[in-house]
C-alpha cells in the first residue's frame, strides 16, 4: 500500500531552502515544505515546484502530520533565535525518534545546546553545515552533518544522493557528535575568508602594483586556473574580471565599493582559535582586512594626508612578477589550510569530536566554496599520517613551499616597497617562519612577565614543567 506521507520536510523557503528542496525532490524523495509567510509557499508551489512531488503546509501541525516517521525535518532559517523559535514550534507535534536538522550557519555551541535539549525529550538533532551557495544547494553542495550517528544513518541515503559527487564519492560524511558539523563548517568559512583575502591581495598587486587591466587580469587568472591554484574561487575571479558594467562600459569590478561585509563565521573561527590557543594568523588578517575596509570614509580622508614618496608601481620584469605572485598565493594558501586543519585537530581533541581530517578534506573537493584541486593532496597527507601535526611538515607540502619560498618572499618585499598592504600574504609567511624556528624571542617575553608580575618561567637547561622566578630589581 502506498503511503500518503512525504519522505522529507523543509522549513524556510529563502533561496538556499528552495534550492535544497528542489535538489532533494529531484533525487527521488517526496517533499513537504513550510514557510512562515504563506505567500512564499504559494509562490514556490506555483512556480519552481509546479508539477513536482511537493506538498505545501500552512501550519506547523499540518506540516509535521504530512511526514512519514521517523520525521526528517530540515530547518533553513537565519541562525540564532529564529532556529530556536522554529524548534519550539515543532516540539509539541514531534514524537520520539523524529529528526530535526539545522542546515544554517549556526554557532557550534548553540548546536551543542540544542542537541542536549532535544535528546532529553527523545528527539534527534543534527547540525549540518552546507556549503556551495545557491548553485551548490540546487545541484550538489558539500555537507557537514554532526550529531547522533544513528540520526545520520537515517538521513544518509538522502544526503548522499543530493551532495556534490567527486571521483572518490559524495561530498558528505558523518563529521562527529554534537556541534562537530557546525564547527567544521565554521572553520571552512574561516579558510574561505583567508582564501578570498589572499586572492584580493594578488589582484591588488597585479592591478595597482603592475598596472594590469581587468582584461589582462582575466587572462592571468584563467591561466592560473590551469595550474596548482585550480579552484572555484580562482575560476569565479577570472569571470568577475570579464564582466562589463552596462552603465559605464568599464569593468564592473572597478565600480564596486571596496567595503566588504561579513556574517560572523570568520569572527567565530578567530574567537575559537584564541580560546583553544591555536595560531591562525592568515584568517585573523582576513577578518581584520574586512573590518578595515569598512572604514571607507576615514580611509578616503587619510589618503589625502598620509602621502609617501614611493611610486607604487613595480618596475621589474612583468611576467616574472606575475609568476612570483602566483607562487606566493599558493604558498600562502597552503599556510591558510594548514592553520584551519590544525584548528580542527585541536577542537577534535578538546571536544571529543574524533574528526577525520582526511575525510573532511575529501568532502570539500566538490560543491563547496573552497573546493580546489589541492584538497586531494591534503586528503592524501592525512591518509599517510592521520596524526600529522601540521600540513607544513608533510613531505609534499614541505617541498612545494621550499621550492617557491624565494618568490613568496620577493612578493612580500615588493609589496612593502610599493606601499600595497598584503596582510594575509605577510601573515602566512610569518606563520611559516615562526613554525620553522626552533627558538623564538618569547624567552624575553617570559623574562618581562616574570619581572613585572612574578609569572615565572621555564629554563632551557631544565626539564619542561619546572618553573623558576628571579628577583630582577637591583
Amino acid at each position: 500500500m502506498t503511503s500518503d506521507k512525504q519522505n522529507f520536510g523543509l522549513i524556510g523557503l529563502a533561496v538556499m531552502g528552495e534550492n535544497l528542496a528542489l535538489n532533494i525532490e529531484r533525487n527521488g524523495f517526496s517533499m513537504s515544505v513550510y514557510n512562515r509567510s504563506r505567500d512564499k509557499t504559494d509562490k514556490f508551489l506555483a512556480t519552481r515546484a509546479a508539477g513536482k512531488n511537493f506538498k505545501g503546509a500552512f501550519t506547523i501541525a499540518d506540516f509535521v502530520a504530512s511526514l512519514e516517521r521517523p520525521r526528517k525535518i530540515l530547518i533553513m532559517v537565519k541562525a540564532g533565535g529564529p532556529v530556536d523559535a522554529v524548534i519550539e514550534e515543532l516540539k509539541p507535534y514531534l514524537e520520539e525518534g523524529d529528526i530535526v536538522i539545522d542546515g544554517g550557519n549556526s554557532l557550534y555551541g548553540d548546536t551543542e545546546r540544542r542537541t542536549v535539549a532535544l535528546e532529553a525529550i527523545g528527539l534527534k538533532f543534527i547540525g549540518m553545515g552546507v556549503s556551495g551557495g545557491e548553485e551548490g544547494a540546487l545541484n550538489g553542495p558539500s555537507m557537514m552533518p554532526g550529531g547522533q550517528k544513528s540520526a545520520y544513518a537515517e538521513i544518509e541515503p538522502i544526503v548522499t544522493k543530493i551532495a556534490a559527487q567527486v571521483d572518490d564519492g559524495a561530498c558528505v560524511t558523518y563529521i562527529g557528535k554534537g556541534g562537530a558539523g557546525h564547527y567544521v563548517k565554521m572553520v571552512h568559512n574561516g579558510i574561505e575568508y583567508g582564501d578570498m583575502q589572499l586572492i584580493a591581495e594578488a589582484y591588488d598587486l597585479l592591478s595597482n602594483g603592475l598596472g594590469l587591466t581587468a582584461a589582462e587580469l582575466h587572462e592571468v587568472f584563467t591561466a592560473w586556473q590551469s595550474s596548482e591554484l585550480d579552484s572555484y574561487l580562482i575560476d569565479i575571479t577570472a569571470d568577475i574580471f570579464s564582466k562589463i558594467d552596462d552603465e559605464t562600459g568599464d569593468a564592473l569590478v572597478n565600480k564596486i565599493m571596496d567595503a566588504a561585509g561579513q556574517k560572523g563565521t570568520g569572527k567565530w573561527t578567530v574567537q575559537s582559535a584564541f580560546d583553544l590557543g591555536v595560531p591562525i594568523p592568515t584568517m585573523i588578517a582576513a577578518v581584520t582586512a574586512r573590518v578595515m575596509s569598512s572604514f571607507k570614509s576615514e580611509r578616503v580622508e587619510a589618503a589625502k594626508v598620509l602621502t609617501t614618496a614611493i611610486s607604487g608601481k613595480y618596475e621589474g620584469d612583468r611576467q616574472e612578477f606575475i609568476d612570483a605572485v602566483r607562487d606566493a598565493l599558493y604558498c600562502s594558501k597552503i599556510c591558510s589550510y594548514a592553520q584551519g586543519m590544525a584548528l580542527l585537530g585541536a577542537a577534535s581533541n578538546e571536544f571529543g569530536y574524533e574528526l577525520n581530517l582526511g575525510e573532511i578534506a575529501r568532502i570539500w573537493k566538490g560543491g563547496c566554496i573552497i573546493r580546489a584541486v589541492f584538497l586531494d593532496k591534503i586528503k592524501s597527507a592525512f591518509q599517510r599520517n592521520p596524526n600529522l601535526p601540521n600540513l607544513l611538515v608533510d613531505p609534499d607540502f614541505k617541498q612545494t613551499i621550499l621550492t617557491k619560498e624565494l618568490a613568496w618572499r620577493k612578493v612580500v618585499i615588493a609589496a612593502a616597497q610599493l606601499g600595497i598592504p598584503v596582510p594575509a600574504f605577510s601573515a602566512s609567511l610569518d606563520y611559516f617562519d615562526s613554525y620553522r624556528r626552533d627558538r623564538l624571542p618569547q624567552n624575553l617575553t617570559q623574562a618581562q612577565r616574570d619581572y613585572f608580575g612574578a609569572h615565572t618561567y621555564e629554563r632551557t637547561d631544565k626539564p619542561r614543567g619546572e618553573f623558576f622566578h628571579t628577583e630582577w630589581m637591583k
